[in-house]
C-alpha cells in the first residue's frame, strides 16, 4: 500500500490501474487555473473580464477554493475534513466531474511530486456494487 506522503511507496503508473484504486490522488492539493474553473463550471466566460481577485473571494466564500496565489494566478480546491477532494464520491471513490477535471487531474501521474508514479491504494469494494 502506498503512502501518499512517502514517494519512495508510490508504484510506477501503468494503464488500467485507476480502476481498482480508491483514489489516493484525489486527497492531495490540487492547483487549478482559470481555464480549469470555467471547464469545472464554476467561473462563467462573462466573469473573466472581472479582476482575478474578485473571483477568488467569491470562489473562497462559496468553499470553492481555499487559496488563491496572486503571483503565479493560481487556485487550490478545497478538501474535505478527511483531506478528500470536494469532487471525489465517498462511497463510489470516482470524480464526480471527471469529464471537467482540471488539468491537474487529467496530466496525473505525468506530473506531480513523482512524474510517473501514483499513490496507487487498492479499493476493497472494487468490483462490488455500491448501492446508494
Amino acid at each position: 500500500m502506498a503512502d501518499i506522503e512517502r514517494l519512495g511507496t508510490w508504484v510506477k503508473y501503468k494503464n488500467g490501474l485507476c480502476s481498482d484504486c480508491l483514489g489516493s490522488c484525489c486527497s492531495m492539493p490540487v492547483e487549478v487555473r482559470l481555464p480549469d474553473l470555467v471547464r469545472m463550471g464554476v467561473v462563467d466566460e462573462f466573469e473573466l473580464q472581472e479582476p482575478i481577485k474578485q473571483i477568488a473571494r467569491r470562489l473562497e466564500k462559496q468553499r470553492v477554493i481555499q487559496h488563491f496565489n496572486f503571483k503565479y494566478s493560481v487556485f487550490t480546491l478545497s478538501r474535505r475534513a478527511n483531506g478528500d477532494c470536494q469532487y471525489l464520491d465517498p462511497l463510489s471513490r470516482l470524480c464526480t466531474i471527471y469529464a471537467e477535471r482540471p488539468d491537474t487531474c487529467r496530466n496525473h501521474p505525468q506530473i506531480g511530486p513523482r512524474p510517473g508514479f501514483c499513490a496507487y491504494t487498492r479499493n476493497p469494494n472494487s468490483g462490488r456494487k455500491v448501492s446508494v
